[in-house]
């Protein structure tokens, strides 16, 4: 940016603080409009200023670009909305139109802005209520539309009489509070009405949705992110004001789009961007591999970065597969076929299933099923923008009517102030209407105490209120209210039904005087109703951030030492080497380790899910341990309530012993296993009810194969009587099982023996078996094997 640029940007910023209480629509010449003749520069006229040319235009182009910054572009930063987006959802709300009304005509509504707020143009307004309604657009839409209200790839909404609108209850946490005094109003255009000044947000609305803007001198671009996510950091504000950057960015590691994607820019770099509140990120679609007859497969993009569309991908493909001769060129250029024969060289077929069933659907056939899948894809990624830019410009209106580009920090601040105030002026609101009818009720109860002569005052005075004022030293509002009540309200069951009530309403004053005088207590009511608006709206992440290299035509992994780190949640990441001492692994609260494999980055980790599928994540792709990592549901995609219960990470040609509950088992490579579909590969035949056992290493000295039962017994025999099954499968029998018995453990063992873990009088036990106390399990595969000597409840076995 140019210093003149910045220099007009501070410029904008001051004249906009001056100009909080404006609504933007006057004309900003201080009541010399310049129409008066030659006051530029004559003796001004009618003895207003005397301004030169130069002067004036620049106030002018001043206060137009005030208008537009504080009128059209620029969010708040209290609630997030712009000036039409406001207005829209504070007139539908008006209406009636809330989540469970019947939707109304989207011309009425806009007429109805149009008329009452807005004075700009009905497509502006038509524009801004479509937007809101797109769930592809917001992150949180606040309308429910109904009809056609445009698509994914660019499609224009259906006209505004076609089509029809309510707010979604997610609305609710802007304008729920809006009748309860929490917020100024303001006279609207032509002081016929009023309307608000800000929503009463119950969360950082700014942050959630986002924003996108261009005003004069200032732009905004503000992405959206998960609401549960933010709504923790609010939380943690609220608790520790001095929370620091690094804090925060643990609980929002980066934006969270409507599509879903992948942001692949380290981490490091995200963190500055919202430490500045500028930056640029990369995101790229996120895709699966479905493997089709006859060794063939195909490429599936499912989520698409914000701003890309598959029918944009698809004239991206054509524009390259089919390039045109450049203006003022006469052949095409070098990059022109370069790029064509590369495309044409790995792409055979692309084609567009996006549908109802699944929103975002490219499909990708290669020209050889031999093809290195990633190599593919990364070409796509590199010649597409199926790989693209996506920038973050924090700037907004803030706490202070000033615009200004913020940090992370600051937005959560200003909002967490502004949501105290809002807490503070309801609260102020209601203590007002609970004293006034405390005055009311208490009026009555004195009333019901002297009825008889209450009604003899009525009955026989010709001034009964100053009456009743005088004898009973009412207030005239308590008197008006006891000339107004039926008699039959004066009954006996009445009176009790009044000092219920009165109870009731002193105690409420008292709980909202203890709130307002009590910051603690005004803290802890913040937080539960934060707390309580992200259990009923929050949601899981979409956009998987998960740093990678920039796309390009070949991408290699350097080979090189790791240790691989799961958690009982199931949180994965890598740590660069091996050797590390486990017990300084570090997890979030509640979680601890599960597993940790030394393998190499060109390994890949393999998931055994409780379906029988093995789910195969590179090692490469996980992210570093420097947090806390992702979880595995976000490298894999683990449909129909599947889970994941056991893990193995290591190199392609070792061998593996799979078994299960049943009592099955087989001997499979870990390159068997592996698949790039992130639905997972099917290799192991359960049964309903079985599930998979921890795989178990065969080692070079590996002989012999010990299982165990849950009913104690262990069974010994010859690993050369195990099948190997390239393809997967059931296996065969390794222990014969009594009914409801079940294999717990199986592992691969030397001649060394096996130990048998399990407890004992309560106590954790380690049964080390070999020699003589081993010999008598040994057997035939498929037999029921001895139980153990010792009575020791067995959990597992290990190799010796």
């Amino acid at each position: 940016m140019t210093q003149q640029a910045n220099l007009f940007e501070e410029a904008v910023a001051d004249a906009a603080e001056t100009a909080v209480g404006n609504d933007g629509n006057n004309n900003g010449n201080g009541g010399n409009d310049g129409r008066g003749g030659d006051d530029f520069g004559g003796d001004g006229g009618d003895g207003g200023e005397t301004l030169t040319l130069s002067t004036f235009a620049e106030r002018a182009y001043l206060d137009y670009a005030i208008s537009v910054v504080k009128g059209r572009a620029l969010p708040d930063v209290s609630d997030g909305q712009k000036p039409v987006q406001r207005r829209i959802l504070y007139t539908m709300n008006e209406l009636g139109l809330g989540p469970t009304a019947k939707p109304r005509k989207s011309a009425a509504v806009v007429g109805d802005v149009l008329g009452k707020l807005h004075p700009h143009g009905d497509q502006s307004v038509y524009d801004a209520l479509v937007r809101m309604a797109q769930d592809f657009s917001l992150r949180y839409p606040l309308i429910d539309g109904q009809g056609n209200f445009g698509s994914r790839d660019g499609d224009g909404a259906a006209a505004m009489r076609y089509t029809e609108a309510r707010l979604t209850p997610i609305s609710r946490l802007l304008l729920d509070e809006i009748d309860q005094g929490t917020v100024d109003f303001a006279p609207n255009y032509d002081g016929s009405s009023e309307e608000p000044t800000l929503l009463p947000a119950r969360l950082p609305m700014v942050l959630l949705n986002g924003a996108s803007g261009i005003a004069v001198g200032l732009a905004t671009e503000i992405p959206s992110h998960n609401l549960s996510e933010v709504a923790q950091a609010a939380v943690a504000m609220i608790r520790n004001p001095k929370i620091s950057h690094t804090e925060l960015m643990g609980m929002i590691p980066g934006p969270d789009f409507p599509g879903g994607g992948q942001i692949i820019t380290p981490a490091a770099q995200i963190h500055d961007m919202y430490a500045t509140g500028r930056g640029s990120m990369k995101v790229r679609a996120r895709w699966k591999i479905e493997e089709l007859a006859r060794g063939q497969w195909q490429a599936v993009v499912h989520e698409l970065p914000p701003g890309t569309s598959a029918q944009k991908v698809l004239e991206e493909i054509e524009e390259l597969t089919n390039p045109k001769v450049k203006l003022g060129k006469k052949a095409l250029t070098p990059e022109q076929l370069a790029s064509k024969q590369l495309i044409l060289g790995a792409l055979d077929t692309i084609r567009d299933e996006s549908g109802r069933a699944a929103p975002v659907r490219l499909v990708f056939e290669p020209k050889s099923k031999n093809q290195d899948k990633d190599e593919f894809m990364m070409l796509l990624l590199a010649h597409t923008s199926l790989e693209t830019s996506a920038s973050i410009n924090l700037v907004m209106i803030g706490a202070d009517g000033r615009p200004r580009q913020k940090g992370l920090s600051e937005i959560l601040s200003e909002w967490i102030g502004f949501r105290f105030e809002t807490v503070t002026r309801r609260s102020q609101f209601r203590l007002k209407k609970v004293e006034d009818r405390i005055h009311i009720m208490e009026g009555r109860e004195t009333v019901l105490l002297n009825i008889d002569e209450v009604i003899a005052i009525i009955r026989n005075s010709d001034e009964p209120k100053a009456a009743l004022i005088e004898r009973f030293n009412l207030s005239p509002i308590q008197a008006e209210d006891i000339l107004e009540i039926r008699l039959r309200q004066l009954a006996r069951l009445e009176a009790i039904k009044i000092q219920q009530e009165l109870a009731e309403l002193r105690k409420e004053r008292q709980t909202l005087l203890d709130l307002l005088e009590n910051p603690s207590s005004m803290k802890r009511l913040v937080i539960r109703e934060i707390e309580g608006d992200a259990k009923t709206f929050g949601d899981a992440r979409r956009t998987l951030i998960e740093e990678a290299q920039k796309a390009t035509a070949e991408q290699k992994v350097i080979d090189e030492p790791v240790t691989v780190i799961i958690s009982e949640k199931g949180w994965v990441r890598a740590r660069t080497g091996i050797g590390h001492d486990k017990s300084q692994f570090t997890f979030k609260v509640g979680d601890s380790l599960h597993d940790a494999f030394e393998c190499r980055t060109v390994d890949t980790l393999l998931g055994f899910g409780d379906n029988g599928k093995v789910y195969s994540v590179p090692v490469s792709a996980l992210p570093n341990a420097r947090g806390d990592g992702v979880p595995i549901t976000t490298l894999v995609d683990l449909s129909g309530g599947a889970r994941i219960k056991h893990y193995f990470a290591g190199q392609p040609d070792t061998q593996l012993m799979l078994s299960s509950t049943a009592g099955f088992g087989f001997i499979a490579k870990a390159a068997d296993m592996v698949s790039r579909q992130k639905g997972g590969k099917s290799f192991m035949t359960l049964d309903e009810g079985d599930l998979p056992l921890p795989p178990s290493v065969i080692g070079k000295e590996a002989s012999a194969v010990a299982a165990l039962s849950s009913n104690g017994r262990l069974l010994v025999f010859g690993l050369s009587e195990m099948k190997v099954l390239a393809n997967g499968g059931r296996g065969v029998i390794m222990m014969e099982l009594e009914p409801k018995e079940q294999l717990i453990s199986a592992q691969a063992i030397t001649q060394k023996g096996v130990v048998v873990h399990g407890t004992m009088a309560a106590k954790p036990r380690a049964l080390e078996m070999s020699g003589n106390l081993l010999a008598p399990h040994f057997g035939k595969r498929a037999r029921k094997g001895k139980e153990l000597v010792q009575r020791i409840k067995p959990s597992s076995l290990a190799p010796m």
